[in-house]
């Protein structure tokens, strides 16, 4: 299964993204393949905290949008939106044991420990940092 990270989300709604139009046909055509794919919830959660931010965008989206399009991806019948569950502290202390992740990447370590324990595969993601997990293959969709 694969998993989307934050950042194609964002790329795939503002459409003043310059990766807009590329995230958005990849992250179509995997929603529309009928295969299962998944987000972790701390990916929606970052999604409306970074495109309702009026510091990072001069024109933010208004939360009722943002809202909307969480509800339109979590309506896709192949989504699986995927969190922790029991055992999943032992998964991020193995992720943080052997990347050494601090600081702000132990938000990535979370995502990837998500990922792993409900058996994601593949994780989308243009950030370079998830790299270093172990275990999970990251993949950039808009890369060609």
């Amino acid at each position: 299964m694969i998993a989307v990270d934050t950042n194609i989300l964002v790329y795939t709604h503002r459409e003043d993204s310059v990766f807009h139009s590329e995230a958005d046909r990849q992250l179509t055509e995997l929603s529309e393949s009928g295969s299962p794919w998944a987000i972790p919830w701390p990916c929606l959660h970052e999604f409306l905290a970074i495109v309702t931010h009026p510091k990072i965008y001069s024109s933010p989206t208004p939360l009722k949008d943002a809202l909307i399009q969480v509800d339109c991806w979590i309506e896709c019948p192949s989504l699986h939106v995927i969190g922790e569950f029991e055992g999943y502290w032992d998964h991020l202390k193995e992720q943080l044991t052997a990347t050494k992740m601090v600081g702000p990447q132990i938000h990535d370590a979370r995502v990837v420990a998500i990922c792993l324990q409900n058996n994601v595969k593949t994780l989308w993601s243009a950030d370079r940092d998830f790299n270093r997990a172990k275990g999970l293959t990251v993949f950039n969709p808009l890369i060609k």
